[in-house]
């Protein structure tokens, strides 16, 4: 194929991504009354039950704690939403498979796109409520872009991998939900685990293996504590991502043509 030929075709499918994206969040405002403030109520909601739970009920209750629990669930819910629509997108898309040829790579790619509005969407209004609390703007905010493309690396990397291996085995969607919920509770949403004396540093090592703690934490930091964030865990975090993206792709460019044949 020609150089002029894939430029034109990568520029084609470009633009169906985003326009596939913007549908589909359109279609999305528009199945409900409330429309895009469902964006608004639904993590407000979340993220209230567990500011009663673990903020009131448990006894976390310090100047600091909402904020503190409000990244860290905000920061997780753009994680956890991606990687569970993302995983069914190749397995969703059967029925226009077997009408259009397009590359698969592109199905999670929507998805990705899509909940990563939403959470922008989102992450403002966290930015304006911790503003409103007194956590102005410091000189570590220039690093909030490298904090987004870095988790957004990360994203990217888990969503193709499943998304790839779930055509063939569709019960791992629902392995995929029950292993990110265990991963919620052990990314350090709720407690700050460096401040627990008792925890050993042999669990800590082990608890820092989880990517999603670094990221977690590294936005604190900038938000919160006006302290840099940790570059060297960003950075291996960035290679381990770019592993999983060239892996995930590989797979899915493997089986272009299976997934329609084992599908139903």
């Amino acid at each position: 194929m020609r150089t002029e030929t894939r430029i034109q075709l990568f520029f084609r499918y470009l633009e169906l991504i985003f326009y596939k994206t913007y549908a589909d969040l359109r279609a999305e405002t528009e199945r409900t009354y409330l429309g895009f403030m469902w964006w608004i109520f639904e993590p407000i909601m979340y993220m209230s039950i567990f500011y009663v739970m673990f903020g009131i009920l448990l006894g976390h209750r310090t100047d600091d704690y909402v904020p503190f629990l409000l990244v860290g669930l905000t920061i997780w819910q753009w994680f956890k939403s991606c990687l569970s629509h993302a995983s069914e997108t190749i397995l969703g898309a059967h029925f226009l498979m077997k009408h259009v040829n397009l590359p698969k790579i592109i199905f999670p790619i929507i998805l990705i796109l899509t909940d990563t509005v939403k959470f922008l969407f989102i992450f403002t209004l966290l930015l304006a409520f911790l503003w409103l609390r007194g956590y102005q703007i410091n000189e570590y905010y220039w690093a909030l872009p490298v904090l987004f493309f870095v988790q957004l690396l990360l994203i990217t990397a888990c969503s193709l991998i499943l998304a790839a291996i779930v055509p063939f085995l569709p019960d791992l969607r629902f392995v995929v939900e029950n292993v990110l919920t265990a991963v919620f509770f052990m990314s350090g949403v709720f407690l700050d685990v460096s401040k627990l004396p008792h925890v050993l540093d042999f669990h800590k090592q082990l608890y820092y293996l989880n990517p999603m703690v670094n990221l977690i934490e590294d936005f604190r930091n900038v938000l919160m504590y006006n302290r840099s964030p940790d570059w060297q865990a960003l950075a291996i975090i960035s290679i381990f991502s770019l592993l999983g993206i060239w892996f995930g792709k590989y797979l899915i460019q493997k089986f272009e043509y299976v997934y329609p044949k084992v599908m139903p």
